[in-house]
């Protein structure tokens, strides 16, 4: 399933900012409505997205028990998606 096709899937996402201005994404929200709760934030750094391209601050967040990347792009966020997946 790791080499499935993906596309760049910008989403919303619900987050908090603390006083010193640090970000923690705390759930996604799908073009079609669909909530993913991030149960934890596991690490950040800036890389590159692989399997779409581009890039930025990279999430690697736990979502239904399984680890994902969510990047920040600036003030845009997006998923790496499976093709097949709307």
């Amino acid at each position: 399933m790791d080499d499935m096709p993906c596309k760049k899937v910008y989403v919303a996402v619900n987050l908090d900012v603390d006083q010193n201005g640090d970000i923690q994404p705390r759930s996604i929200r799908w073009k079609n409505g669909r909530v993913f709760i991030i149960e934890r934030v596991v690490y950040k750094c800036r890389a590159g997205a692989r399997k779409v391209g581009g890039g930025g601050i990279r999430y690697t967040v736990v979502i239904a028990g399984k680890e994902t990347f969510l990047f920040q792009e600036g003030n845009r966020w997006f998923v790496e998606a499976r093709e097949d997946y709307d």
